[in-house]
């Protein structure tokens, strides 16, 4: 049975274009389990031979042993029968994302350069504090933005990451805190967190308390991948993260929205940046296909969302483009207008090479902040992390060359022709 990846968008300057997009197999023929559903496994195990009885009860056992207990090796799975092992490792695996690269920043902000099984690199974020620490998550390899702000969204699209290298993201970082239960130590839910509090936890114990969806492209031009790798980070019995520690942020793709909410629930962050047509346009160019207004309306109409669960707007202050008071003026009167349970993120412009834009003074960002803050909407000022390993926000990008769609093709037909 072939596993084929939803549909993926190619490079556009707004709206990619689904075209199918396989996956290159694994060299070995075997197939990967990680980030699959366990029917989807189940279906698998029967198809190579099982009955369907005991193709259930092994994919029940192999996806408690994967999620709960972080095991990559069938032979570690001490229940299922020694002559049964061998079998599953001779027609499939359980991988982990490649690491290429890991970095730590002076300030405890963790960076991974990782690569796909085809060659293909992307990078994710941990971020600890006193009371949390949140995974930054990467949803495709590139972007297709081109927010002006943000060094990602100079990188081209190459392809939606599958959910198995979404959850991988995950299972490589709960790896690296050795966040596992080991020996007969119980699993217990991520967001279980029992007598204790947030502030107990510390980086020799269970940091990865939240995941956000923020790290390189954009998640809602890959919704269907997205949705199946949360729906198994928030299953009780996948790797049972609440969904109310899973932030999902958009640019602003208004007709998936709606069913963002619907269909995966978790909490909503919106990169609006801007206040006037003209200079969102220019700073988030989707703008140019769904307006200001038409976003702010769909985060009305957003699922789920209340004064318990805010919807975060996403800020970024570039000096003299969208940092006065008349901006900061203009903002709170467009949340009032909409009566959204709202909360903004001012974050300080985090500069890379080549950049268009400076960062707004500290003064400039105080007292946009206060008109916000007067204005009965909380306005923290997010404090730049990991700046010097470039993984604070938009500064994400591979330093691997990047190809596009059409070189891809073409450096695969001339391949095929070598071959003969």
């Amino acid at each position: 049975m072939t596993v084929v990846p939803a549909n993926m968008p190619i490079p556009g300057h707004i709206d990619p274009v689904p075209v199918p997009r396989p996956i290159t197999a694994r060299e070995d023929g075997r197939l990967d389990l990680l980030g699959l559903p366990r029917k989807q496994i189940a279906d698998l195990f029967e198809d190579a031979g099982l009955d369907k009885k005991q193709a259930r009860l092994r994919a029940k056992q192999v996806w408690h042993w994967i999620y709960h207990r972080g095991v990559s090796e069938f032979e570690a799975m001490t229940d299922i029968a020694k002559t049964m092992r061998p079998w599953l490792a001779e027609r499939f695996v359980i991988a982990r994302p490649e690491i290429v690269e890991a970095q730590h920043s002076s300030d405890g902000t963790r960076k991974w350069l990782l690569r796909t099984a085809d060659n293909h690199d992307y990078e994710m974020v941990f971020i600890p504090d006193a009371d949390r620490g949140t995974l930054c998550v990467s949803s495709q390899v590139g972007c297709t933005l081109n927010c002006r702000f943000c060094h990602t969204g100079t990188m081209r699209l190459v392809r939606n990451l599958t959910p198995g290298e979404i959850v991988g993201q995950v299972m490589l970082a709960r790896d690296a805190l050795g966040e596992w239960p080991r020996g007969n130590e119980p699993a217990r839910r991520m967001d279980d967190l029992g007598d204790e509090s947030e502030s107990d936890y510390t980086a020799d114990g269970r940091l990865l308390t939240n995941i956000v969806m923020m790290g390189m492209g954009e998640p809602l031009y890959n919704f269907d991948n997205v949705r199946d790798a949360l729906s198994i980070v928030m299953d009780g019995e996948g790797l049972a993260l609440s969904k109310r520690r899973i932030t999902l942020s958009t640019s602003g793709v208004v007709p998936m929205m709606e069913r963002c909410g619907q269909e995966i629930g978790v909490n909503l962050a919106v990169s609006l940046h801007a206040v006037s047509k003209d200079v969102r346009d220019e700073i988030v160019p989707i703008n140019r296909k769904y307006g200001i207004e038409e976003l702010l309306q769909a985060c009305a109409d957003y699922p789920g969302a209340s004064n318990a669960r805010r919807i975060t707007f996403e800020y970024v202050m570039l000096k003299d483009r969208n940092d006065s008071d008349e901006d900061a003026r203009e903002l709170v009167r467009l949340l009032r207008k909409y009566d959204l349970p709202a909360k903004v993120n001012l974050i300080p412009f985090n500069p890379w090479p080549g950049a268009p834009y400076e960062c707004s003074t500290p003064e400039r960002i105080r007292a946009f902040s206060n008109i916000v803050f007067e204005g009965g909407i909380s306005a923290p000022v997010r404090t730049p992390r990991g700046r010097d390993i470039d993984a604070a926000c938009g500064q994400l990008k591979t330093a691997a060359e990047k190809k596009s769609r059409a070189e891809l093709d073409r450096i695969e037909a001339e391949k095929q022709a070598a071959l003969g």
